[in-house]
């Protein structure tokens, strides 16, 4: 439990620096799993990247659990990861379960479709939620129509691209139109296992504090 403990306490670091301490706030994380994730899979740097947002959702969430969703051409919502639950968590929840459609193409737009669902809906709270969205490249453009519906929600949208590929639609976000407030940013990672817990944590929480901020002044949060 060493690794989860030491990128908590490179969490809190970033989160005194951002002045987040002390926000409450749910964490889910969306996971591509497109045949071009195959690889990341297997060499174990997805279930790196849950553990590394489940340190945020430690800081953050007053349960501290980290909910779960993962999308090829299908998704899966999963159970959620919790520092009890985490080990291992991609091989079983993921890799093991045949339950789990992987390896096809991608279609961010259904997958969007039931977080809001479930943040507005079947969860809905005053609490923000904060939702990196890991891909891989080749977002579909269909992304927009739900960034732009749910700018009114408490749902702050944190796109990562990781990998070589096309993040032209993802690239496009912060001009993106239409929007009661900037409610997504995006940052590109070429090998995500090769930056440090304090340096992914500073770029993820990069925009969330403005968007706490403007989300208040617009009565989306109390």
């Amino acid at each position: 439990m060493i690794g989860i403990s030491l990128k908590k306490k490179a969490a809190t670091i970033v989160l005194e620096k951002k002045k987040l301490t002390g926000v409450t706030a749910k964490v889910g994380v969306v996971l591509d799993i497109s045949g071009s994730m195959r690889k990341l899979y297997k060499e174990g740097v997805v279930q790196e990247v849950v553990e590394r947002v489940l340190a945020v959702a430690s800081q953050f969430d007053d349960d501290g659990e980290l909910d779960v969703w993962v999308y090829d051409n299908e998704f899966s919502r999963l159970p959620g990861a919790t520092e009890a639950t985490f080990m291992g968590y991609v091989e079983k929840n993921i890799l093991s379960n045949d339950s789990v459609h992987k390896f096809g193409r991608n279609d961010e737009p259904k997958v969007m479709e039931d977080v809001i669902r479930k943040y507005t809906v079947e969860d809905a709270s005053d609490e923000p939620v904060f939702l990196v969205f890991i891909n891989d490249g080749g977002c579909k453009s269909g992304i927009k129509k739900f960034i732009v519906e749910s700018s009114n929600q408490p749902i702050f949208w944190q796109f990562v691209g990781i990998g070589d590929a096309n993040f032209e639609v993802l690239r496009r976000l912060d001009t993106m139109g239409g929007r009661v407030v900037d409610n997504a940013n995006f940052f590109h990672l070429e090998d995500i296992s090769q930056v440090s817990d304090e340096e992914l944590y500073d770029q993820l929480l990069n925009e969330f504090p403005m968007w706490l901020k403007e989300a208040k002044e617009k009565g989306i949060l109390r």
